[in-house]
C-alpha cells in the first residue's frame, strides 16, 4: 500500500489536477477552438484569454506545492521535486509575464488576421517562434509537474515493493 503525508498527497493532486487541465486545454479545447470557430483569428483570441489562467494557476498551484513539500520528511528525491516545482513555477511564468506580453504586441501590429500575412513575413514568422515558446514553456511546466508527482510517488512505496 503507498502511503503520502496529508501535506505530500495534497499537493500531487493539485498538481496532478493541474496537468491534467493543462493536457486537456492543449488536446481538446485549443484544437477544438481553431476547428470550430469561423476564424482562426477568433480562435487565437479565445485561446489567447483561457491560457493566462493555465499559467496563473500553474504559478499557484506549484508555489503552493513547494510550500507544502519545504518540510517534507520524505529525502528519497526532495531536491528532484523541489528543483521540478521551481522550474514549474519558472515556466509558467516566463510564458505569462515575457512570452504573452510579446504575443499580444506583436498581434496588435498584425492586425486582425494573422494568415493575411505571407509565410514568409518576418512578422509571421516570429509569431510563429513566440507561438512554439509558449507551447514549450507550458510543456516544461507540465513535465516538471509530473516529476514531482512521481517522485512523490517514487518516495511513498514501501521499500519491498521497489524489489
Amino acid at each position: 500500500m503507498i502511503t503520502l503525508s496529508p501535506r505530500s498527497a495534497l499537493a500531487a493532486l493539485g498538481l496532478a489536477l493541474w496537468c491534467g487541465a493543462g493536457m486537456f486545454f492543449a488536446s481538446s479545447v485549443a484544437r477544438a477552438a481553431f476547428a470550430v470557430l469561423p476564424s482562426r483569428a477568433l480562435a487565437g483570441l479565445l485561446v489567447g484569454r483561457l491560457l493566462p489562467v493555465i499559467f496563473y494557476s500553474g504559478m499557484v498551484i506549484a508555489i503552493f506545492a513547494l510550500m507544502l513539500l519545504l518540510d517534507d520528511r520524505v529525502i528519497a528525491g526532495r531536491v528532484t521535486r523541489l528543483v521540478a516545482l521551481m522550474l514549474a513555477v519558472m515556466a509558467c511564468a516566463a510564458a505569462q509575464f515575457v512570452v504573452s506580453p510579446r504575443i499580444a504586441a506583436l498581434r496588435a501590429q498584425i492586425g486582425p488576421s494573422l494568415d493575411a500575412l505571407a509565410t514568409t513575413d518576418p512578422l509571421r514568422r516570429q509569431f510563429g517562434q513566440l507561438h512554439g515558446m509558449s507551447v514549450g514553456l507550458l510543456g516544461i511546466a507540465m513535465v516538471a509537474a509530473l516529476v514531482c508527482v512521481i517522485s512523490l510517488y517514487l518516495a511513498a512505496r514501501p521499500a519491498q515493493e521497489l524489489s
